[in-house]
């Protein structure tokens, strides 16, 4: 009774941070599936070549994502020791100048993943043709992803203001700027593909310049939001220097993290090339199933950076018992969860797939029913591992991260998927089943990984309760 107790309370502390981030994480997905879904009224050549398009768009934005994923953990250690019990005004000061610093830095290495980002993704777009990929759809996806790259820097700003507020335990305004900017995206979309007002009909592209649009409006409506808030706008200082050991250092931390997040990116990218390969109607129903894989996923999100901001707060107040706790909430959570989601998908696949596919085109939805009962417990080790590098992030640990990535995608996970879609000719449900190979493996790797680094860390400093 008094572990359920303890459950409970653990669950309602976690709430506090995570609901708010799980609902601006959903609202996000909005964002792309509002894409996904008019890109599928267009038609399944559009489909194919717009979801492919996104997969490198948001292949290059994870890893940009990951170099300033690390700025809530270090904002929010900076103000956990500012508000530490005995801590004096010069520490207090000194706390504060550091956010400040962290801030500035986070912000110029948006600028550089931003710009880089950019120009990777249209060197992409002219070496699809080589990828095995259908000729009308690569001419399509090459086009969309030039709209795309303009908006990877407003949208690595925006991640970057985002994390000093996560941070900072202030996360409410996210919500309500991504909430408006759905509305913006699909109206835009609408003019911009049907050309309405006397402007082009831009189709497939208008969709691209639609959520390059959108993402520099939420970045400025973040800003000034932030700006606006009395316990934010100290921090939010108009001098663009960076102080170049803070930059090294969220590099340092950030690096690994973009590498873990490229490394599962990078890993559903090639599987999107895979069942490219087996033609339009399989690239197709693996990108409508990739989308709702992609809604669900947001709820794990929200709990890792909650639960990751938690774990680097309470190591910061020396309290190791706590932290250990965070682990077993946040995946209680997602556990329920991906249950009841799980149910949906299996009893009511026509109906979830609907949005997503063209009731005229039989092949694909035939095809993207059957992934469904794979998703249905991939779900669970994929919110598991995204949790697990959450954790480790929160130790400070962004390396070890890394490094099992490389063993659950590439050296466990690619090979089944091969094997599995190729060898055993199971195609586009072989891909899938590759796919949960990966993720489960890295899922338990990592888990593994957070209990060792913790007990380690609290045996070298025990925490007060135990001192």
């Amino acid at each position: 009774m008094q572990q359920l107790a303890t459950l409970v309370r653990d669950s309602r502390a976690l709430a506090v941070l995570a609901v708010p981030l799980i609902l601006t994480q959903l609202a996000q997905v909005a964002l792309t599936t509002t894409d996904t879904i008019m890109m599928g009224l267009l038609g399944t050549t559009e489909l194919a070549a717009g979801g492919l398009a996104i997969v490198v768009f948001n292949q290059i934005r994870t890893m940009g994502v990951g170099l300033v994923t690390s700025v809530g953990n270090q904002i929010a250690a900076a103000a956990a020791r500012a508000e530490k019990t005995g801590a004096g005004a010069a520490a207090k000061d000194a706390a504060h100048d550091e956010v400040r610093g962290i801030v500035r830095a986070s912000l110029a290495v948006a600028t550089l993943a931003g710009l880089a980002g950019a120009l990777i993704m249209i060197a992409i777009g002219h070496l699809l043709t080589w990828l095995g990929q259908d000729a009308a759809v690569v001419d399509l996806t090459r086009t969309m992803l030039y709209a795309l790259a303009p908006g990877l820097l407003p949208c690595l700003w925006f991640q970057a203001i985002r994390q000093f507020t996560v941070g900072m335990r202030r996360p409410q305004a996210l919500l309500q700027i991504t909430l408006a900017s759905i509305a913006v995206n699909v109206a835009l979309n609408w003019i911009l593909i049907h050309g309405t007002f006397g402007l082009p009909r831009l189709g497939l592209t208008g969709v691209g310049i639609a959520t390059s649009t959108v993402y520099l409006l939420s970045f400025l409506a973040l800003y000034l939001a932030a700006k606006k808030d009395s316990e934010l706008a100290p921090f939010l200082t108009l001098d663009p220097r960076a102080d170049t050991a803070t930059v090294k250092r969220l590099l340092g931390l950030g690096v690994p993290i973009a590498a873990t997040y490229g490394s599962e990116a990078g890993f559903f990218s090639v599987t999107a090339l895979m069942a490219g390969s087996f033609g339009p109607d399989a690239l197709a129903a693996h990108t409508a199933v990739n989308q709702l894989v992609y809604i669900v996923f947001q709820v794990a999100v929200g709990l890792s950076h909650a639960a990751s901001v938690n774990v680097s707060r309470e190591l910061a107040l020396g309290n190791h018992d706590a932290a250990r706790r965070i682990k077993n909430t946040a995946l209680a959570c997602a556990a329920a969860v991906m249950a009841l989601v799980g149910i949906v998908y299996l009893t009511l696949p026509r109906l979830v797939l609907a949005p997503f596919l063209d009731t005229g085109s039989d092949q694909a939805l035939s095809i993207a029913t059957h992934l469904l009962i794979v998703t249905a417990f991939l779900q669970f080790f994929d919110c598991a591992q995204n949790i697990g590098v959450g954790l480790l992030r929160g130790l400070d640990d962004t390396r070890s991260g890394f490094r099992i990535t490389l063993i659950g995608y590439w050296a466990i996970g690619l090979p089944a998927t091969w094997l599995l879609a190729h060898a055993l000719r199971l195609d586009t449900l072989g891909i899938w089943l590759g796919l949960l190979t990966g993720l489960a493996a890295t899922a338990l790797l990592l888990l593994r990984r957070y209990n060792t680094v913790l007990t380690a860390a609290a045996q070298a400093q025990p925490s007060p309760a135990t001192a």
